[in-house]
């Protein structure tokens, strides 16, 4: 979330800052503004009006005691008109601070100085003091999936079978060398670099996600889960959301998706032949055709309401351990002694892979379900540059103890996530694919998400002293690891030697091999 305030004494900057995400800055700031002006001069109405109240108020005691009743009546017929006329204005003063909070909301944050400009992947720029390791010599390289299937210890199409494309189940020897990454990547980060292991909840609310930065704008590279309130069938929350939409929806979209809920329940006993878990989602499809001009955080808004109109609770898978992490600290006022606040966890994570249609369908390259090792930190705005370098340190020195050959590099202002001003990618090398793929994006958030998260600091003085700065990374993706292990540690029996760091955690085995 941007500052509003920081927007309005530096327009241009702001603008430009955009501008470099390949946006245009200047109608995003000029359409900004103006609803930052009618809601400040709102508030000055409020405030003169309370005062002038206030005022009234007095001087209808004093009327009263000189028995001018006239001049009472008239007060008292003042402070009642007064009286309505700020509830209407803090109505009024809602709805400006919602549409403006939505405006801000799906705005990207501004890149850091000294991020390469560029409009995808080919601007990104090589770290070459931070590259490590040369990719080593293997004739006819094995793909990691060919090799996982060869040993009988990975099986994508029972999982297929079970639950679909992109997922795998690992058996033995990998599934146990996945529980082994999560446990040494742990404590690496935590005896090596200090960070706290943390064990998160993975189904988080609407507000969680919206402050790390996935909603309102990526919903649909995100997992739902539903609780029931009460009555567990569709039609037990069809009828709120009917009333709902046809108060808070145009007259067209609401009697579109009405007479979509009504042929939901066309059923004799009542209930949908959907789930209700994924009615949600089948009301934003239809929102989303026929209500087109609404803006993507109206429609967020209003399936927020939707949502809170419902018999059931929603709940999202998280699609990094970065949200419940981060969110340890929304809405606190944090102490500076405290600060740098460091977090790692191994969860699974979970994501909908939405535009990722085509791209890596063979394999656990991209996976709907997933484990990884988070890192997470909460700063000073003096110490966050430095803490991003040292995050990106504990993410490679993972590799380095793996003898992994990869690559850091700073990714472009086109290619850099929603959230952040500066990220490094760490990208491994394969030899199956004869590519360095991304196994890590280390990103530095400065206060974005704190203003999202409402989350500040408070100095020795007792002095606020304003916004977090909040920082994230991989360290790393377990399953991306263990590709990286099967492909470079690959044997020409078919055999994969285990890295020396790892055989302790795998019970002194020195080779994993077909039983």
């Amino acid at each position: 979330m941007h500052d509003i305030r920081v927007i309005r004494e530096n327009p241009d900057a702001f603008a430009a800052g955009l501008a470099r995400r390949g946006l245009d800055g200047a109608a995003i700031a000029s359409d900004l503004l103006p609803k930052d002006k009618a809601l400040r001069e709102l508030l000055t109405r409020l405030q003169n009006s309370q005062a002038r109240r206030n005022d009234a108020s007095k001087l209808i005691g004093q009327a009263k005691q000189k028995k001018d009743e006239a001049q009472a009546k008239a007060l008292l017929d003042e402070v009642a008109g007064l009286k309505e006329a700020i509830q209407q204005g803090e109505a009024e003063q809602r709805g400006l601070e919602a549409g403006l909070r939505d405006a801000l909301a799906v705005i990207p944050n501004i890149p850091a100085a000294d991020v390469p400009d560029g409009a995808d992947e080919s601007a990104n720029l090589p770290v070459g003091s931070r590259a490590y390791g040369k990719p080593p010599v293997i004739d006819n390289p094995k793909q990691h999936f060919e090799l996982g299937e060869a040993l009988g210890q990975m099986d994508f199409e029972r999982a297929a079978k079970v639950s679909g494309a992109r997922f795998v189940y690992l058996k033995s020897d990998l599934a146990r060398l996945e529980r082994a990454l999560g446990a040494f990547m742990l404590d690496t980060h935590t005896q090596q670099f200090g960070y706290t292991e943390v064990s998160p909840p993975v189904l988080v609310r609407d507000n969680a996600m919206f402050g790390t930065g996935q909603l309102p704008k990526f919903e649909e590279d995100l997992f739902v889960a539903a609780m029931p309130k009460a009555d567990p069938s569709a039609a037990g929350m069809i009828e709120p959301i009917r009333e709902f939409l046809k108060a808070n929806t145009a007259p067209e979209a609401a009697t579109t998706t009405i007479t979509f809920l009504d042929e939901i329940i066309k059923t004799p006993d009542g209930k949908s032949e959907i789930h209700p878990t994924f009615l949600v989602r089948d009301l934003y499809e239809v929102l989303r055709k026929n209500a087109a001009k609404d803006s993507i955080a109206g429609k967020a808004k209003l399936l927020k309401d939707i949502r809170s109109n419902s018999n059931y609770d929603m709940f999202w898978l998280i699609p990094t351990a970065e949200v419940p992490l981060t969110n340890y600290v929304a809405d606190e006022i944090v102490n500076e002694a405290e600060l740098p606040l460091r977090m790692t966890a191994f969860t699974p994570c979970f994501r909908a892979e939405a535009g990722a249609a085509g791209r890596d369908t063979r394999g656990m390259i991209r996976m709907h379900q997933f484990s990884k090792v988070e890192l997470v930190s909460i700063t000073t705005p003096e110490q966050s540059a430095a803490e991003h370098e040292r995050m990106t340190d504990a993410a490679q020195e993972i590799l380095k103890k793996l003898d992994l050959a990869h690559r850091v590099v700073t990714l472009c202002t086109g290619d850099m996530g929603f959230s952040a001003q500066k990220t490094y990618d760490i990208e491994v090398w394969l030899p199956g694919q004869n590519a360095y793929r991304e196994i890590s994006s280390c990103s530095n958030c400065g206060p974005f998400q704190a203003l999202r998260m409402n989350t500040r600091y408070r100095g020795s003085d007792g002095k606020m002293k304003g916004p977090v700065h909040t920082l994230n990374g991989s360290g790393l993706a377990v399953g991306r690891t263990l590709v990286a292990i099967l492909e470079n540690y690959q044997q020409p029996d078919g055999s994969v030697a285990i890295p020396s760091a790892l055989q302790a955690y795998m019970g002194g085995k020195t080779v994993i091999a077909k039983a």
